[in-house]
């Protein structure tokens, strides 16, 4: 291919992906038409983003929007097939979760057809939890059936990495005096021993040694998830019944999980099944904070070794006083507190930066998670060292 051709090619792509931003219509500026394939594609994309044509419909200049979809629910289930044909999995959720925001295609949701049709993510399953209340008896065990699929995947991604980091955080947090050769904890023997170096012969002679603890079966740390079920929350809420699944496997610890909005629910008899703490959920409503953390104080029953994680954009709702002294009882009594303002991947939402700045003087940073950082979160709480704040 000669180089004025590869350039010719190169400036023609350049137009053709230019042309599929713009949408089309007199003022793209472009002069490409689009065929096969493309036009199809851009077909698609018209549906969900294409304005109609005139004077602009709002402040900002932009034409106004129309609902391309309509209201046939095997039209949209068409055209969900139509954007898994033509793009990527990552994008298909993405339009997916436009469609529902602009179009309003909540109530389709309601329909085992439409259910089928969807890609499944966690920001389906927040939606699908939000309706669950008014969901038909028809469509429900289609909508458990696509809440497990994202759940055992996320299981799947998550549990076997979370399960090794506890299991090491567990058994470097029980310090023994007597190790054998490879529980030596050399690190923490070498700063016990400093004073016995030996400048003559360039070594420390260790008069004490400090090991790693084997994992026994017995239970050694208590953790208590305490997540805020508003609507804001969605994500999250998957995101800490999957980790709360995967602790409450674990024979070292003991897990106890509380959903709350202005009441509070104790889920913690539905840990071997995530897909049962998430229906048992109600999204939405308002927050108390203060209520939750009361409850979860009466389930502390060895402070020293337990580990209390509040997952809240700390929007309270009840008595903002009340819920600061409880953090502080609890961390004067030895608890480890963990508030994290987002357990996601799409970093911190909007949130109550007053509160986050008054548990931050109390010690308790408040910060967002992916779910990637959570289990060296976790870690470092059940080791009570640092924990690994990211940066803003």
């Amino acid at each position: 291919m000669s180089e004025d051709t590869r350039a010719r090619t190169t400036a023609d792509e350049r137009v053709r992906r230019w042309r599929l931003v713009l949408g089309g219509g007199a003022a793209d500026g472009t002069g490409c038409e689009l065929t096969g394939r493309d036009a199809a594609m851009d077909r698609t994309l018209g549906a969900l983003y294409g304005g109609a044509e005139g004077d602009g419909g709002g402040a900002d200049g932009r034409a106004g929007r129309t609902a391309g979809l309509g209201g046939s629910a095997p039209q949209v289930a068409r055209w969900l097939g139509d954007i898994r044909t033509y793009f990527p999995s990552s994008v298909v959720q993405v339009m997916q979760r436009d469609a529902i925001d602009r179009l309003g295609l909540s109530a389709m949701l309601l329909e085992p057809e439409m259910l089928e049709a969807v890609e499944a993510d966690v920001h389906l399953v927040g939606t699908l939890l939000s309706l669950n209340k008014v969901m038909p008896e028809t469509t429900k065990e289609t909508a458990r059936a696509v809440v497990r699929k994202v759940v055992e995947d996320l299981e799947s991604r998550l549990a076997t990495r979370t399960r090794a980091t506890l299991a090491g955080a567990l058994d470097r947090s029980a310090r023994i005096s007597r190790p054998r050769h490879r529980d030596i904890d050399w690190n923490r023997t070498i700063r016990a021993n400093l004073r016995h170096w030996l400048p003559e012969h360039g070594t420390i002679v260790p008069e004490r040694l400090v090991g790693y603890g084997r994992a026994s079966r017995a239970v050694r740390k208590d953790v208590v998830l305490c997540i805020d079920q508003s609507g804001s929350m969605a994500a999250s809420v998957v995101y800490a019944s999957v980790f709360g699944a995967v602790l409450a496997s674990m024979r070292s610890i003991d897990t106890k999980l509380v959903v709350f909005d202005t009441a509070v629910v104790d889920l913690t008899d539905r840990l071997d099944d995530p897909v049962d703490v998430l229906f048992g959920t109600q999204l939405g409503g308002g927050t108390d904070i203060n209520r939750a953390l009361a409850y979860c104080q009466s389930l502390i029953t060895r402070p020293a070794e337990t580990v209390v994680v509040l997952v809240s954009d700390l929007y309270e709702g009840g008595i903002r006083d009340e819920m600061l002294k409880r953090v502080a009882a609890m961390k004067a009594a030895g608890v480890q507190f963990v508030a994290l303002l987002a357990l996601s991947d799409e970093g911190a939402p909007s949130y109550d930066r007053e509160h986050a700045a008054a548990l931050a003087a109390l010690g308790a940073p408040a910060f967002a998670c992916t779910p990637d950082l959570f289990p060296e979160v976790m870690a470092a709480a059940l080791e009570k060292r640092a924990l690994p704040v990211p940066e803003a």
